[in-house]
């Protein structure tokens, strides 16, 4: 836990000086309306698997697909008794990017269905994917990089990681285009990943600044419309090419997660707590700010500053303590004083439960 304290300390430290430079591209902040990618979804066969296939005998659909597939390239084997231990049923997933073209190909992650123990080695066998809509948008083919190992002998056996899913890089070739003409919108949406008024505002007001005109106007907190005929840009994609780049200062609700398992704690910087006391038994906190101004040198050219310190102490005691937080203090002044003090990560997230039961974090306070 000494490690994480002081990942959590350093972190703490330097929050104030990243929110002041944060600013971010309209482009990580936004999703333009339309340009969106497509989930594909296939089943599929791997084979050459090394004796960690399925049991066709507790995965009967193995065997139908098998059989299937032999038949369409022209080998019968109706009546035959086979089954073989080197082939796994699979689905076959993917994501068609927005834009994409027919012959450019795309990753594809493997999973098997049945009860094979491993995919390492495997090939898949062409395989059609489909969208939401039913047709075909790609296929799918190749060698499997699988992300684990399995080990097993007589009486014991060893698995690292999920051998039973992997990976084929550039392994489906496109096949079909979306039907989508960016060129023909005359009105483009911008929806926030995290609405907020006070961030729709700012992208709005850069860019009509950029543009030099009012081409962009705030719908709601989550949507932005712009004017493409107003920007007078060549096409719509100049446009979007011309504001995707534009900084903007995002503002975001203060919230405070925590983990549970881990001990971990995040949070941010306008988390602020009111005048709170809490019993936790023998633990006494006391968190004080006695800010000092430091005068310069007389008939000098400096200047008055002002010094943070804090002053933070805990107390032992056999009988239930209070802990006394003024006013106005900042999450983040509470977490470092219990931190520089030892106090472990899930105490610490006992008494952020307790503070926030009492109304007194203001914040959303996340829990996972």
């Amino acid at each position: 836990m000494t490690g994480l304290r002081a990942a959590l300390a350093t972190l703490l430290l330097l929050l104030p000086t990243l929110t002041l430079a944060e600013r971010i591209r309209i482009k990580d902040l936004v999703e333009f309306d339309g340009v969106r990618g497509n989930e594909l979804v296939g089943y599929g066969l791997v084979v050459g698997l090394n004796g960690t296939g399925d049991g066709l005998r507790n995965s009967p659909f193995t065997e139908e697909i098998m059989l299937n597939m032999l038949e369409r390239l022209g080998v019968n084997v109706t009546g035959e008794q086979f089954r073989p231990r080197n082939v796994a049923a699979v689905f076959v997933t993917a994501t068609l990017p927005p834009f994409a073209r027919s012959g450019s190909q795309i990753d594809v992650t493997v999973s098997a269905i049945g009860d094979a123990s491993s995919l390492l080695g495997g090939t898949l066998v062409m395989t059609p994917l489909n969208a939401a809509d039913g047709e075909i948008y790609a296929v799918a083919q190749g060698s499997i990089l699988a992300g684990g190992v399995s080990v097993a002998g007589e009486a014991a056996s060893v698995v690292q990681g999920v051998p039973t899913a992997g990976v084929i890089p550039s392994g489906a070739r496109i096949e079909r285009e979306v039907d989508f003409a960016l060129s023909s919108l005359s009105r483009v949406r911008l929806a926030l990943r995290e609405p907020d008024f006070t961030t729709a505002g700012r992208i709005e007001e850069a860019i009509n600044a950029a543009f030099g005109r009012p081409v962009a106007v705030m719908l709601d907190s989550g949507t932005i419309e712009l004017d493409v005929a107003a920007t007078r840009a060549t096409s719509t994609a100049h446009a979007l090419g011309r504001i995707e780049n534009l900084p903007v200062t995002p503002e975001r609700r203060a919230r405070v997660v925590v983990d549970q398992r881990s001990g971990t704690i995040v949070m941010g910087e306008d988390v602020r707590i009111s005048r709170v006391a809490v019993a936790q038994g023998g633990l006494t906190l006391r968190v004080e700010e006695r800010p000092i101004a430091v005068q310069p040198n007389p008939f000098s050219d400096g200047e008055t500053i002002v010094l943070p310190r804090s002053a933070a102490a805990i107390e032992e005691d056999p009988r239930p303590g209070l802990a006394e937080v003024s006013p106005g203090t900042s999450l983040s002044e509470v977490i470092t004083g219990l931190n520089a003090l030892g106090v472990a990560p899930r105490d610490m997230i006992d008494i952020l439960k307790s503070i926030k039961a009492a109304g007194a974090l203001h914040a959303d306070f996340v829990v996972r």
